[in-house]
């Protein structure tokens, strides 16, 4: 049992482990928590509340200028919502949209995970327009959030220990399955830190919205 437990410890501790503690950051700050903390620390961070809607914030991110909204779900912030303030042409929107899937896909904090960034960029000769009035295409582009620390081996073990029983640790022949499904579980962790955007329409312009998400705090049926 012991040498099939160091095994798989070993194996999955080379993945990182992600926990409710290691949850999606905007700015360093936390995806998480009440909304006038959140906001808070957003105006520390230089973002102002707009004239209409003291909640509504407004500034500038990653070169652009931006308005900031903060979502959440039973008095949890699940998400800080981030859309340019200007539209542009078609032209624009897709060097901008590509842009930021290269930004993304050179950044260290972030992987693909699941796809290549290549998926995601926009050919030159592809009518934006038509895609998304026609054929009701959706441009958009998801990341994940890579931890800001590796697991120690306890959680691991933690893990197996939780749902495994000592016979089955004995049987060399579960040690694949194992494998197979506490790594799931390690990767399950990474889709909690989603950062994704896409290509929206307002009177014929574009623009860019960005959305950081905590699937942790995100509903899931548990208020029907």
């Amino acid at each position: 049992m012991k040498k099939i437990f160091a095994v798989i410890v070993l194996l999955v501790t080379s993945v990182t482990l992600f926990s409710q503690s290691d949850v999606t950051k905007f700015l360093g700050i936390p995806v998480n928590g009440f909304k006038p903390d959140m906001i808070r620390k957003l105006k520390e961070k230089g973002f102002v509340s707009t004239a209409y809607d003291k909640d509504f914030l407004e500034g500038e991110f990653n070169g652009q200028d931006v308005y900031v909204n903060v979502v959440t779900n039973n008095n949890k912030v699940y998400r800080i919502g981030v859309a340019d303030k200007n539209t542009v042409n078609e032209v624009d929107i897709r060097i901008r949209f590509n842009n930021l899937c290269r930004q993304f896909a050179n950044n260290s904090k972030y992987t693909t995970f699941f796809s290549n960034v290549d998926d995601y960029i926009i050919p030159e000769d592809e009518d934006i327009s038509y895609e998304m009035s026609i054929n009701n295409k959706r441009y958009e582009a998801v990341f994940y959030q890579r931890p800001d620390t590796i697991a120690q081996k306890k959680d691991v073990e933690n893990y197996i220990l939780e749902n495994y029983t000592e016979e089955e640790l004995n049987d060399s022949i579960t040690a694949s399955k194992m494998i197979q499904e506490v790594t799931s579980y390690v990767m399950d962790g990474m889709t909690k830190k989603n950062v994704w955007f896409t290509i929206s329409e307002r009177y014929g312009g574009y623009y860019i919205i960005m959305f950081y998400d905590n699937e942790y705090n995100k509903a899931n049926g548990e208020d029907l």
